[in-house]
C-alpha cells in the first residue's frame, strides 16, 4: 500500500511539474493559431477548433496581414538567423584550426596560451560588456552585423576550442603518421584524413554555437539599438502588447522557442557526441 501511494504521489507530482512547465507554451501555441477575434473572445476557449496561420505568415514576412509590427518581427528573425549563422561559421573555422594546432603541434607557450583562452570561460558576461562596447564603438561597429558577429565569436570561441581540442586528442596520432609516411603534407593530412574523421565533433560544435547565438540577449541589447540588426530575442522583450496583436506576439514567441527546440530534438545525438568527445580514448 505504501509503495503504491508513493508511486501515485510521484506520478501526481510529475504531472503537476509537466503541466506547470508546458501549459504556457501550449497557451502561446493556441493563441498563435487563433484569429484576433477568437483570441480576445470571452469566455476563453482552451482548444482551437479552426486554426489560422495568418500570424505565422506575418512573422515570416508574407501573408494578408502586413503591418509595421509584423515587418519588424520578420526583420528581426532574419537578423538573428544571419548573426547566429555567421558567428557559427567564423567560430567553427577558428576553433578547428586552433584546436588542431594545440592538439598536434609544438610551439613555445602552447600550454599557457591554451589555458589562458579556456580561462576566459570563467569571466562573467557583465565584466566584458562595457569594454566590448567601447571597442565596437571606437571601431564604428555598433549596430552592424560585423560588430555583433565579432562579439559573439569572442564569446563562443573558448568553448568551441575546448570541444574540438578534445575531439582531436581522441584521435590516435598513428593515423596521421601513416599519412605522412605515404607522402602527405601536414595540410593534406589535416584536410583529407583528419577532417573527415572529426565531422561529428564539428557538427556538434556548430549546433551548440548556433544555439548560443540564437539565444543571445544581453550583448545584442547593448550593441544593437536599430531594427536593422536587432534580433528576435531583443525585439520580443521590447514589444508593447498594446500595439501588437496577441496572435502575432505569440507566433513570434513560438518561432523563437521552436527553432532551437527542433534543432535539439532532431540533432541531440550530435550534441552529446561533441560534449563527450575525448572523454574515452
Amino acid at each position: 500500500m505504501r509503495r503504491a501511494l508513493r508511486r501515485s504521489g510521484r506520478v501526481v507530482a510529475l504531472a503537476i511539474v509537466v503541466f506547470w512547465s508546458l501549459f504556457p507554451l501550449y497557451w502561446a501555441l493556441k493563441t498563435s493559431l487563433s484569429t484576433n477575434s477568437a483570441a480576445e473572445r470571452t469566455p476563453v476557449q482552451y482548444v482551437v477548433t479552426h486554426p489560422s496561420f495568418t500570424a505565422y505568415q506575418a512573422v515570416f514576412g508574407y501573408g494578408p496581414e502586413s503591418s509595421e509590427a509584423a515587418g519588424g518581427i520578420a526583420r528581426s528573425l532574419i537578423n538573428v538567423t544571419v548573426e547566429a549563422s555567421a558567428a557559427t561559421i567564423l567560430t567553427l573555422f577558428i576553433a578547428v584550426l586552433a584546436a588542431y594546432a594545440f592538439a598536434r603541434m609544438r610551439f613555445r607557450l602552447k600550454t599557457v596560451v591554451f589555458y589562458a583562452v579556456i580561462a576566459t570561460l570563467m569571466l562573467p558576461v557583465y565584466a566584458t560588456l562595457i569594454p566590448l562596447y567601447r571597442i565596437m564603438s571606437d571601431l564604428g561597429l555598433v549596430n552592424t552585423y560585423v560588430g555583433i558577429v565579432l562579439v559573439y565569436t569572442s564569446g563562443f570561441l573558448p568553448l568551441a576550442l575546448w570541444i574540438m581540442y578534445n575531439v582531436f586528442m581522441s584521435l590516435p596520432p598513428s593515423i596521421e603518421e601513416a599519412a605522412r609516411i605515404d607522402g602527405a603534407t601536414t595540410l593534406q593530412t589535416f584536410r583529407r584524413v583528419v577532417l573527415p574523421m572529426v565531422r561529428p565533433g564539428i557538427a556538434a560544435t556548430a549546433i551548440v554555437t548556433f544555439l548560443f547565438g540564437w539565444s543571445q540577449f544581453i550583448f545584442p541589447l547593448v550593441l544593437s539599438s536599430s531594427s536593422s540588426t536587432e534580433p528576435l530575442t531583443v525585439l520580443l522583450a521590447a514589444i508593447d502588447s498594446r500595439d501588437v496583436p496577441y496572435t502575432l506576439l505569440n507566433a513570434a514567441a513560438i518561432v523563437a522557442v521552436g527553432i532551437p527546440a527542433i534543432i535539439v530534438f532532431f540533432l541531440n545525438r550530435w550534441i552529446v557526441t561533441g560534449i563527450t568527445a575525448g572523454s574515452v580514448k
